[in-house]
């Protein structure tokens, strides 16, 4: 027998259901009654694709498992691999949510129409600026974009105020990035939103030619910094944060200069879709909820030393306030051309 998962939303909506039947006359009861459980029956299991690690997730699944009994199958991958491969699977996927790294993956999936649309009080639980526009996904974490800097070199006076001052010529060798990652082309994109197409061809020409150490990840890049064989880095803040809870803050040569304002400062977020052919599943909804519940928000402020979204939780102590960060002028749902970027960065020999 399959499992029902009541909520106070339900149990209004089967009240509000109880009272039009009584009103009603008889032969339309069955098809009522019908439609009422369709929407609140659950079959305990869930098909989840995430683009976050599986050694972050994992712990945060088998606690979501052990509270509410739903058993989630989970397909790992980068996010822009996993963006791809729900477009390439369009309405055949097997999957009913995506959590991905980014916006921009998850407005890429709005715009083809694979998204259902959230219950407006889901879609609501995180401020606006920080979540879709149009209730097609909700923003579970934000995370900043920063530069990290040998210390033992240089002091943050020493570093341009945007990264538009990494094309000049004294940088050159000195700045690395993982331009494969999703955080990284996203804040591309963010260029090209927020400063134009010419301006960001122009940005990704200059630091190309700038003989950038290019890198597979953002910790490896840290990493170069911290141990002094790097100057300069394009990461997102929370390596830095996880690294220095593993060593000590005392012990990092690599400190960090936020970015407020400037495009390459953008904070973008990671969040959670449910597929438009899991629209309404309760199982899919508890999950996405419970992504935003308090427990799972302090998970991340834990373990990943990201911001939380949903009021009441403190951000890891040390951040700057999230407000002071944010770009008023980005809509990150229209992070959404990754692909466009893509071609960008490819075209500058990046990629």
């Amino acid at each position: 027998m399959k499992r029902v998962i009541p909520t106070v939303g339900l149990i209004v909506g089967l009240t509000s259901v109880g009272l039009i039947l009584s009103s009603c006359a008889a032969p339309a009861e069955p098809e009522t009654t019908a439609a009422a459980e369709a929407v609140i029956e659950s079959d305990g299991q869930l098909t989840l694709y995430s683009g976050r690690d599986e050694e972050l997730i994992a712990p945060l699944i088998e606690q979501f498992t052990a509270d509410t009994g739903i058993e989630v199958e989970v397909r790992y991958g980068s996010t822009p691999e996993i963006a791809a491969l729900l477009l390439e699977e369009g309405d055949a996927s097997p999957a009913q949510v995506f959590l991905s790294q980014d916006a921009g993956a998850l407005g890429a999936l709005s715009g083809a129409g694979l998204s259902s649309t959230l219950p407006e009080d889901l879609a609501g639980a995180v401020p606006a600026g920080l979540t879709s526009t149009d209730g097609s996904w909700v923003g579970v974490t934000g995370r900043a974009r920063v530069i990290a800097y040998d210390g033992e070199k240089l002091t943050e006076a020493d570093l341009p105020d945007g990264v538009d001052g990494f094309t000049d010529p004294e940088w050159n060798g000195r700045v690395g990035f993982p331009p494969g990652n999703a955080s990284f082309q996203s804040f591309v994109t963010a260029l090209r939103v927020l400063e134009g197409e010419d301006a960001a061809d122009a940005w990704v020409a200059g630091i190309a030619a700038n003989a950038p150490v290019l890198t597979e990840k953002n910790g490896a890049t840290l990493d170069l910094v911290d141990a002094g064989q790097l100057d300069a880095a394009l990461i997102n803040h929370y390596y830095w944060f996880e690294k220095a809870a593993e060593v000590g803050a005392e012990n990092m040569r690599a400190q960090l200069k936020f970015l407020p304002g400037d495009a390459g400062g953008v904070v973008n977020v990671t969040g959670a879709a449910i597929l438009a052919g899991a629209e309404g599943d309760p199982d899919a909804l508890a999950f996405v909820e419970y992504l935003v519940s308090d427990d799972a928000q302090t998970y991340f402020v834990e373990n990943t030393f990201e911001y939380p979204l949903v009021e009441g939780i403190d951000a890891p102590e040390g951040l700057p306030e999230l407000d002071s960060l944010v770009n008023s002028g980005l809509d990150l749902s229209d992070l959404d051309s990754l692909s466009t970027t893509q071609e960008l960065l490819a075209k500058h020999g990046l990629l």
